[in-house]
């Protein structure tokens, strides 16, 4: 079996064809015995179909003054504690787009802070906390922290080089300046919230959400504002028949985005529309990208699990040919009934060693190969944080063996080791049922790790439950410290216990955790239904993939068991999870396989690694190139650039790109001090 330590109820590509080194087993049709061969096995990634389009670097100085901007936005707002801070830096430390700070009333605004002595302006979107940037005076009264004079070096930035402005929580009036929104009434919004509706001109902005999308507010305060009569402005949002986002021109052309609401930074409105606001902002050409992924890990195929019946009698479960028949046909079904995810293909984390050419399991795996993923979870699922390296190297090396003998497609260099372990997380007792200590990465077995990096291991998965196994950005991975040469990638554990098959089962556990008399610390104060648990846990997935995160979930074995026909706990959750998301976003969600995501995050963490060097990309709207001078070189995505068709020549480059919704998102390689040009892609 494999026990997850789980997340709170509430917590929230070179893509190329590859050929795969494993091992031939010591004989047909059995595990077991030292592997001594090599052998290719396949491994099929999708073939690379789009590269951004690269140009000659313009000569110094040829842009006209306001036509050259860097690809960096500037929040303004009033201190460290103004809540919309928070919520701008999440939206931008997602997208991984570089950024400024500017604390109105701390530190002035003047021209030069806005433009640099060569006439590039600092930057392509100036992005507000509230609309007047009111702050609170000793006396208990609010102000602008901005006076008349920063307002219009502000605004004559944003005329004279074309940037637009988006600002949070903002009230209705003509001050500082007039956003056409009268008022209208204002008040707080409590948990049980109401919900916002887009307007034809809202569906533009935010398109990837779909044009009926319902976009929830709760525990907000709200101007429900009314547009002026005449004045140059579309709702965006609206309540009833009230406005709460509106787009506008001033009278001299600059372009203004305005909410009517409070919002921070976990609120699904701000995950709903938080993206939406940067492209509108930026014209959709930014460092960095935001993209919904879902993949879900099944662990422990061809092993057994514990069960635990509601009766609290406890045995093993493992599952059958039938199961893994079943197990195809929901996953078909999904991908009918929900076309944003009509790729959702399941992985499968496998212990070979139970293989056998006379189990049904096995040989109905053997049947439907191509259907799912399969990933190294090694033989046996051993505990592995004090095994030598003898033991370790046999078993992730004996397990890509008996896959080379089945069939079974193997990405070598990924490793699920079991239960995590070797990473630095157990109980010092093995014999213990406490909770284990997360002793950091540097409590690994140096003895696996070793084992893992000669066999050809390049990302070993982690868990996020797990301080030392989460990144310090949205979707990095960890270098290990003991082996700097592996990556390790977390996945969110979920609460479908790993003992339940069914939803009775289920529903037992969930109840031992989370309900009235439940062990966890923000356990509920009345037991679930299975219907309940099964939704709060969707709730909680779902926020992952509309934050964009790219980690796998994970479940195990048993809770695909076809409890009712066509109906498992896994798809149970699945289907409830994506259900969710396609009622809010018409984007498909991307279902990558584990190399193909580990390789992202490989590219996402040297992303933020070049981000730190403090370099600016420079677009020049008057021909359209943006110009970028490496300063460490690695990989950088960048959104809005132009792509065309890859050609064989381009086979090698680490250069790929491809089109998510309306957007062109594009990864480069780099080398330092060498500079890419690109041709831009802008949005209206």
């Amino acid at each position: 079996m494999t026990v997850k330590v789980v997340a709170p109820l509430l917590a929230a590509i070179a893509l190329v064809i590859t050929t795969i080194t494993v091992l031939s087993p010591p004989g047909p049709g059995r595990a077991g015995g030292a592997p001594d061969q090599t052998r290719p096995v396949p491994y099929p990634l999708p073939v690379k179909r789009f590269v951004p389009v690269r140009a000659d670097r313009p000569p110094a100085g040829g842009g006209r003054r306001g036509d050259v901007v860097a690809l960096r936005q500037l929040v303004i707002a009033t201190g460290e504690d103004d809540f919309g801070l928070a919520t701008w830096r999440s939206v931008l430390d997602t997208v991984g787009t570089p950024y400024d700070v500017l604390r109105a009333g701390a530190e002035p605004l003047t021209p030069d802070r806005l433009v640099r002595p060569d006439g590039t302006g600092r930057y392509n979107a100036v992005l507000l906390t509230n609309g007047a940037l009111l702050h609170a005076k000793p006396d208990g009264s609010y102000a602008s922290a901005f006076d008349q004079g920063q307002w219009n070096v502000l605004w004559d930035y944003e005329r004279a080089y074309g940037v637009r402005q988006v600002s949070l929580n903002t009230s209705p009036g003509t001050e500082p300046e007039d956003l056409c929104l009268r008022a209208g009434g204002e008040g707080e919004v409590g948990g049980t919230g109401v919900e916002m509706a887009l307007s034809p001109d809202g569906s533009a902005v935010f398109d990837h959400l779909r044009p009926d999308a319902r976009i929830p507010l709760t525990r907000s305060y709200v101007n429900w504002a009314r547009l002026a009569p005449g004045c140059a402005a579309q709702p965006l949002l609206t309540v009833g028949d009230a406005v709460v986002g509106v787009r506008s021109r001033s009278a001299d052309g600059r372009e203004r985005l305005a909410l009517t609401f409070s919002t921070g930074p976990e609120d699904v409105a701000t995950l709903l529309l938080g993206p939406g606001l940067v492209r509108w902002a930026t014209r959709g050409v930014l460092l960095g990208e935001q993209r919904h992924w879902f993949t879900v890990d099944v662990d422990d195929w061809f092993n057994s699990t514990a069960r635990k019946r509601v009766d609290g009698v406890t045995d093993m479960y493992r599952l059958s040919g039938d199961d893994a028949k079943a197990t195809n046909a929901q996953q078909r079904d999904l991908r009918t009934r929900y076309p944003v995810a009509a790729d959702f293909t399941l992985t499968l984390p496998y212990n070979g060693s139970r293989f056998r050419s006379d189990d049904t399991l096995s040989t109905v795996s053997q049947e439907l190969v191509r259907e799912f993923r399969w990933v190294n979870h090694t033989a046996t699922h051993p505990q592995m944080n004090h095994t030598p390296y003898d033991v370790n190297r046999n078993e992730i090396a004996e397990n890509l063996a008996i896959a080379a003998e089945a069939g079974l497609p193997v990405p070598a260099e990924v490793l699920k080791t079991p239960e995590y372990s070797g990473l630095g997380v157990y109980t010092p007792d093995p014999n213990s049922t406490d909770t284990p200590t997360d002793f950091g990465l540097n409590g690994s077995n140096q003895a696996m790790l070793d084992a893992a990096h000669d066999l050809g291991v390049k990302y070993v998965q982690g868990n996020m439950s797990f301080a030392g196994h989460r990144p310090k950005c949205v979707n990095c991975g960890v270098y290990h410290p003991l082996r700097p040469e592996v990556l390790v990638v977390p996945d969110w554990p979920t609460n479908i216990a790993f003992e339940a098959t069914t939803p009775e089962e289920q529903t037992a556990l969930y109840n031992e955790q989370y309900g009235r008399n439940g062990k966890a610390a923000d356990h509920l104060d009345h037991d679930l239904t299975y219907e309940q648990a099964t939704d709060a846990e969707a709730e909680v997935a779902v926020r992952h993939l509309m934050r964009g995160s790219v980690y796998a979930h994970t479940l195990h074995q048993g809770n695909l068991r076809e409890y009712a026909p066509g109906r498992s706990l896994t798809f149970d959750w699945v289907t409830a999870t994506v259900a969710k998301y396609a009622a809010l976003y018409r984007v498909p969600l991307l279902c990558p396989d584990w190399l193909t995501l580990a390789r992202y995050v490989e590219a996402r963490t040297a992303h933020f690694a070049e981000l730190a060097s403090g370099q600016d990309a420079v677009w020049d709207r008057g021909t359209g190139a943006i110009t970028y001078v490496p300063g460490t070189g690695g990989t950088l995505f960048l959104t809005g650039v132009q792509q065309r068709p890859a050609t064989e020549a381009d086979r090698s480059s680490a250069d790929e790109s491809d089109t998510y919704g309306a957007d062109t998102v594009a990864r480069v390689g780099l080398a330092k001090g060498q500079a890419v040009v690109l041709k831009a892609s802008p949005r209206p």
